[in-house]
């Protein structure tokens, strides 16, 4: 049954879930966007700490929702894997589509570049290290792979990092001057919007990963497969509506800042915050090794085309699409046996 036993489990009701949850996420997004934008305004926060904090934070609700219901279910190494494999969504096809998207070149900054891009780069880094010290300190007996299992007290070194993340947009903020022109009226409407518009998010995300979930069943689409991309990607979709949208409205700043905070935001809290939910879970080294490789991989392509000329051309975009496709063909020659780069499961 679909939607707790309301709808019928079949494939035509789950393309029209699928169909109705895009739309209402495209609703929701719009209201995040402008509720966030005017919020920004009157509390007189700079455009990067927009995008990579108050709009980032709220698009990151169903990659946080995904992973507190797999680590409650036993299977949080399917959360981890959608959330690694929407981090790379995030960084390869969002930024592509919004440079494609822009009427002209998507501009770029030197606080995008040598700040958020770098800080994210860090994020990846200390979740690696994380797993490392896992597999080190709490190995899992009895497998043939490298499991380790991540304790909660492991759990606090990327949220202390994500601490200071906080503080280094506190930093900026207090430092920027927003003149005048900031504030907005019936602020409270705002906040409404900006709750409501997570909600949507939040339950049409759910139910769209639901259905997909179904079709994967259905087609025979293995877990793996199904997880780091269909899944990935429908959980990126209100990162991708929003930074598409940004970029359309020559907001460059909340276009990027939403993709790098979005992903800083995932890997540094939402995995954390599983852990602490459930007290410890295992992690399968051999399998995230590689995948963060590919994520690692991803953010320097990212990273060198902004920082050429401070702008993402279409050329540039194309690129980072065709990157992305690569790794869609590795996921799928992995799972059909062809090539054996990631570890036994």
């Amino acid at each position: 049954m679909l939607l707790g036993g309301v709808l019928p489990d079949t494939t035509p009701v789950n393309v029209l879930v699928v169909v109705v949850a895009s739309a209402l996420v495209w609703i929701g997004s719009g209201w995040l966007e402008s509720a966030a934008e005017a919020l920004s305004a009157h509390y007189g926060l700079p455009p990067v700490v927009q995008g990579t904090v108050v709009v980032a934070v709220g698009s990151s609700f169903p990659e946080f929702a995904s992973v507190v219901v797999t680590a409650l279910a036993g299977v949080f190494d399917m959360g981890v894997g959608a959330v690694v494999g929407s981090a790379i969504f995030n960084i390869l096809v969002v930024p592509a589509l919004s440079g494609l998207g822009s009427d002209d070149d998507l501009e770029s900054s030197r606080a995008i570049v040598y700040k958020e891009a770098q800080f994210y780069m860090l994020a990846v880094s200390v979740l690696v290290i994380t797993f490392a010290l896992a597999v080190i300190y709490r190995p899992v007996p009895g497998g043939t792979a490298l499991v380790g299992r991540i304790t909660r007290p492991l759990a606090a070194v990327p949220l202390f990092t994500y601490g200071l993340y906080l503080f280094i947009q506190w930093q900026d903020v207090s430092e920027y001057d927003a003149g005048t022109g900031g504030d907005v009226t019936r602020i409270h409407r705002e906040w409404l919007t900006l709750a409501a518009g997570l909600i949507v998010i939040l339950v049409s995300v759910e139910a769209m990963v639901g259905a997909i979930e179904s079709l994967g069943t259905t087609f025979g689409i293995p877990d793996f497969l199904a997880g780091v991309t269909i899944i990935a990607a429908a959980t990126s979709l209100p990162d991708t509506l929003i930074s598409v949208r940004s970029a359309r409205d020559d907001n460059s700043a909340t276009s990027l800042g939403n993709v790098l905070g979005s992903n800083t935001f995932d890997l540094l809290v939402v995995i954390p915050v599983g852990v602490l939910i459930v007290g410890s879970v295992p992690v399968n080294f051999t399998i995230a090794v590689p995948m963060f490789a590919v994520l690692t991989l991803a953010t320097v392509l990212l990273f060198g085309a902004l920082r050429t000329d401070m702008v993402l051309t279409a050329v540039e975009s194309y690129a980072l699409l065709g990157g992305y496709l690569a790794f869609i063909l590795w996921v799928v020659a992995e799972t059909a046996g062809i090539t054996a780069i990631l570890g036994p499961g």
